[in-house]
């Protein structure tokens, strides 16, 4: 089954995201993405919030453990602390080079918390589990989340 990794960061009353223009269909997500061949899991974190966002971040933190189905596979969702950076793809990133081809387009975004229950946000579990976590202390063991995709 796939695995990956996604990453909770709040800076200024802001949570990193993704916008998804996914051929019209508009959302929110966490960053992220698979874990290569030979990655660990925190390799693979760092790796995409910085091809995804070019944001630095540190002290990450297992979170949410999301059992997405076989499309999307187990997701560990971690907390990591703001270093430095503004969203945005590297010119590099195989989201970058999605956006050249139009329709399926990716924007790394600062998403004001305040927004974050207004707006279309996948998965919708994953929404409410953040609007209720966000701000408080998290569990000392990962959330298990069972999404039904």
């Amino acid at each position: 089954m796939r695995q990956v990794v996604r990453a909770i960061v709040i800076k200024d009353q802001s949570l990193l995201v993704m916008h998804r223009n996914k051929f019209g269909q508009t959302y929110h997500a966490l960053v992220g993405g698979g874990i290569d061949h030979g990655e660990t899991a925190e390799q693979a974190l760092y790796r995409e919030i910085m091809e995804e966002t070019g944001v630095q971040v540190n002290n990450h933190k297992l979170v949410i453990i999301e059992d997405a189905g076989n499309v999307y596979g187990i997701q560990y969702i971690y907390t990591c602390d703001y270093v430095s950076g503004e969203p945005k793809l590297a010119p590099d990133s195989p989201e970058a080079q999605i956006n050249a081809l139009g329709q399926n387009l990716y924007t790394p975004m600062w998403l004001p918390l305040s927004e974050l229950p207004n707006v279309v946000f996948q998965p919708k579990e994953l929404q409410a589990v953040l609007l209720e976590h966000i701000g408080m202390a998290w569990p000392p063991e990962p959330i298990h989340l069972h999404i039904n995709s």
